[in-house]
């Protein structure tokens, strides 16, 4: 008798799911379905909830009894993978490199729309044409068929999508199936008008061979500092490298800091390219993010551009890299999935075998010192495209003089100065509202945040107090709550006071205010740029967001209020901060045909790292705080990684920490503190830190997989809310 041979083992789907546990989870495939492969969403059964989860691999054996699994419920992507094996190739590497829960890794990836159960491929944006046979039988006249030859004659205005032929009638789609099988009306797909593109700018010496040296390793994988001086054309330089590889038939990826600069960016794309770039970022729709995304799967969309979520569109036919600003802190995620954007765009231009460009005029050490070693190839900007000289700083010594909403005489003076020779002024400070504190001049009381350990910034035109740290608000008291005088006032300015004061000081010159307060709305801040670019006098007092990549022509004068805190900071990287803050600012002055100034207010004019940044600029200036790095064993020349860890207790905090200390065991990795956070109460609960740090990346990376197992069964682990944060940029 045949021996019965034993059933094929079913296969095992190792998912994917939006929780907060480092692993994967083992299910069955769908009962009488394909298995769905890696790359495809799938819903399945998770305790009691119904989740949304991605298939990463699959697997001929699980840990646990193949009785025990579940099976996937049904598998949401059919016939199409939403992640390709090269996405799910670096999620994984971030996942392991950063320490994070898989499953959250691959959701913060994924566009908003899919990570629902409901989420479709948005349907192909569609158009009816009229044929040649149409138009003859549009000539014939109605017939016997009135009702099509009306649609006929509709689309003989052009061509029509769905939207228009619904507003035109009801039942306009089985005339438009009969008209398409008659031979009459075609069906085809929408795509971008094309524009005329306008011939780019002559290059100078130094663009050229920078664009020689990047082009060289079109193809293969390279990473290119273009350290280049605000003015100087590095964004001439990327369009040239942008308009060779779309010609190749590549995508090409621009990633930005903040959703302020795309639309400048978009702009200048269109007019020089005559494309129209797909666009994302968290300020749009969750359907415009997703179209994006379809687009730029099925490679419709050659030029992609957005912030830091737009690092994860797939790229089937990826060519090129560009990360403009690319020193700038918004490219490090601070919350949630900690990872560094410029960090992941190097390892994926690495994978996919393609050159990427990290623009900046002002690098971080960790760049420098990776192109200062021969890592990546150094390209050096040095003189402005348009030839104009780099503006002069004027350091003014605050010392012993009296300032108005923290402006001196000789400022005022400067600032009209200029604005009777017709020409703008940039006003740079970093501080939101009218002043950073509300305070009583008979008892001292100043209203502080309940939940934080800051103070309450008064927003006077608004009648608030808010943390600016936790969000908490309240209203302006009346009298001094404690000593019940009427006697409250601000110390400090903001730059709502800035504008208050100047409004009255400079009478009827325009003034534009440029902070988060005033651009929350949408289209606020591109019709204020818009505004400014006429050219006309006028004061742009803002925030960071004025110092980041802006082209203002007619601002000759640039003045930062004060940046001195930088200057006795606990933490190492605000120097380095602060000479990048100083640079970007300056670098709105003097674009155009007038030669800029910027003047500096400080009550530190000696101080010896502010007269190498004015004397020699920012590469000495840098240099130096590199020397001092190393001296230090500082990052880059050395790793770190935080365990933070936080409650409503400090005593839960502190416990658990110094458990994770005690069952520390790292070959070369040290291990510090518990220290609290330089802001240790932050939304009612308490923070802290242990700082890992190693000479060696890889064993740190070793040592922190190991350690991370025993921390997550400590005891202390359930009474904090705990997280590790790999390469961390603040404390």
């Amino acid at each position: 008798m045949k021996e019965m041979s034993a059933p094929p083992a079913e296969v095992i789907l190792k998912v994917a799911v939006p929780v907060p546990l480092p692993l994967l989870f083992d299910y069955l495939p769908a009962k009488g379905g394909a298995v769905a492969e890696p790359g495809t969403r799938v819903q399945v059964r998770f305790g009691q909830r119904k989740l949304v989860g991605v298939v990463i691999a699959h697997a001929q054996h699980s840990e646990f009894e193949t009785a025990r699994l579940q099976r996937v419920l049904r598998v949401l992507d059919q016939g199409r993978m939403l992640l390709d094996a090269e996405l799910l190739g670096l999620l994984e590497w971030c996942w392991r490199y950063y320490k994070h829960a898989p499953g959250e890794v691959l959701f913060n990836a994924l566009p908003p729309a899919m990570r629902k159960a409901g989420g479709e491929w948005p349907a192909p944006v569609n158009q009816y044409v009229l044929t040649a046979s149409g138009e003859q039988r549009l000539a014939d006249g109605p017939g016997r068929a009135p009702a099509q030859w009306e649609l006929l004659n509709e689309l003989a205005k052009g061509p029509a999508r769905a939207e228009r032929l619904r507003l035109w009638r009801a039942g306009w789609r089985p005339l438009v199936l009969k008209t398409i099988e008659n031979g009459w009306v075609t069906e085809e797909s929408v795509s971008a008008p094309l524009l005329e593109p306008m011939p780019g700018p002559v290059l100078n010496e130094e663009q050229e061979a920078a664009l020689a040296s990047i082009r060289t390793d079109l193809g293969r994988f390279r990473c290119h500092l273009l350290d280049g001086v605000t003015g100087s054309g590095k964004t001439e330089v990327y369009l040239r490298l942008i308009e060779e590889t779309i010609a190749a038939g590549r995508q090409v990826l621009v990633l930005v800091p903040e959703i302020g600069l795309t639309s400048q960016l978009v702009d200048r794309m269109r007019k020089r390219l005559g494309l129209e770039p797909a666009v994302t970022h968290s300020g749009l729709s969750g359907g415009e993010r997703l179209k994006v995304w379809a687009d730029a799967a099925k490679a419709n969309a050659p030029l992609l551009l957005g912030t830091r979520s737009a690092l994860f569109l797939p790229m089937p036919k990826a060519g090129l890299i560009i990360m403009d600003e690319s020193h700038d802190p918004s490219f490090k995620q601070q919350d949630g999935f900690r990872f560094s954007a410029r960090d992941v765009a190097i390892k994926r231009a690495s994978n996919l075998g393609i050159p990427i460009v990290l623009g900046t005029a002002t690098p971080s050490l960790e760049t420098l010192h990776n192109a200062n070693t021969g890592r990546f190839t150094w390209n050096r900007l040095r003189q402005r495209a348009t030839g104009a000289r780099q503006p002069s700083w004027r350091v003014l010594d605050l010392r012993q003089q009296g300032v108005t909403a923290g402006l001196s005489e000789r400022v005022l003076t400067a600032m009209g100065e200029t604005l009777e020779r017709e020409e703008q002024v940039l006003v740079f400070l970093n501080r939101r509202g009218y002043a950073p504190v509300l305070l009583c001049h008979e008892c001292g009381w100043h209203a502080a945040c309940h939940r934080c350990d800051a103070n309450m910034t008064w927003h006077k035109v608004e009648r608030v107090l808010v943390c600016h740290h936790c969000g908490h608000q309240s209203g302006v008291p009346r009298f001094c709550p404690d000593c019940r005088a009427d006697a409250l006032q601000g110390a400090g300015a903001g730059t709502e006071q800035l504008e208050t004061f100047l409004a009255k000081r400079f009478g009827e010159t325009r003034l534009f205010r440029f902070d988060r307060d005033m651009t929350r709305r949408k289209g606020v801040f591109e019709q204020m740029v818009t505004q400014v670019r006429e050219g006309q006098p006028a004061i742009l007092v803002g925030t960071q967001m004025l110092a980041k990549g802006h082209h203002f022509p007619r601002v000759t004068l640039a003045v930062i209020v004060s940046l001195d805190q930088a200057l006795y900071s606990a933490d190492f990287r605000a120097m380095e901060r602060m000479g990048q803050l100083m640079m970007q600012v300056a670098g709105r002055a003097g674009r155009a045909d007038h030669h800029g100034t910027v003047i500096l207010q400080t009550h530190h004019p000696d101080h010896p790292l502010l007269e190498r940044l004015f004397r020699e600029g920012y590469e000495r200036f840098a240099l130096e705080l590199l020397e001092e790095r190393r001296l230090a064993a500082l990052p880059p020349f050395s790793a770190q990684a935080t365990l933070r860890a936080e409650a409503h207790e400090r005593e839960a905090v502190q416990d658990f920490l110094q458990q994770a200390r005690s069952c520390f065991k790292g070959t070369g990795s040290a291990v510090h503190g518990p220290f609290p956070a330089l802001m240790e109460r932050r939304g009612g609960r308490l923070r802290w830190y242990l700082l890992i740090q190693d000479s060696s990346r890889l064993n740190l990376q070793g040592t922190l997989d190991r350690w991370l197992t025993v921390v997550r069964g400590l005891p202390g682990a359930r009474r904090v809310r705990w997280t590790i944060d790999v390469d961390p940029q603040d404390f």
